[in-house]
């Protein structure tokens, strides 16, 4: 299956879940919003440091993905403090959400148009350079 799909596909189910969250009310509507939320992160979460890892020297690769996960970590503070603004300034916890689904959404159309796939036997041009 490679990285390339998951990583796509899961950053736009995932904003598709987090959309639906304030799409609808209820128990039963927020648990299926989060279960898709929760499918697509299924999908995007290890693919991304598996992407790190694939085009990364294995001399180099812990180094990497140590880094890659500082600056994830990093983002969820950074997030957080940033939509809670939002929803101080908006007056809307709403909009935070709202701007989440959409920063998902530019994720995976960006990474859909500049990405490619970073698994070494389902791109061929890798060969011989991780390894």
């Amino acid at each position: 299956m490679g990285r390339f799909w998951p990583n796509v596909l899961g950053m736009w189910i995932c904003g598709a879940g987090v959309a639906m969250v304030v799409m609808g009310t209820g128990a039963l509507w927020w648990s299926v919003s989060a279960g898709v939320t929760g499918f697509g992160m299924a999908l995007l979460y290890p693919n991304l440091s598996a992407a790190v890892a694939d085009i990364t020297p294995p001399s180099w690769r812990g180094s990497a993905i140590g880094i890659y996960r500082f600056w994830r970590d990093l983002g969820y503070a950074i997030g957080a403090l940033g939509l809670g603004l939002a929803a101080s300034l908006t007056g809307a916890a709403e909009a935070a959400f709202w701007f989440v689904a959409i920063s998902m959404f530019v994720s995976g159309g960006v990474l859909f148009w500049l990405g490619e796939e970073t698994h070494p036997r389902l791109n061929p041009d890798l060969e011989g350079k991780t390894a």
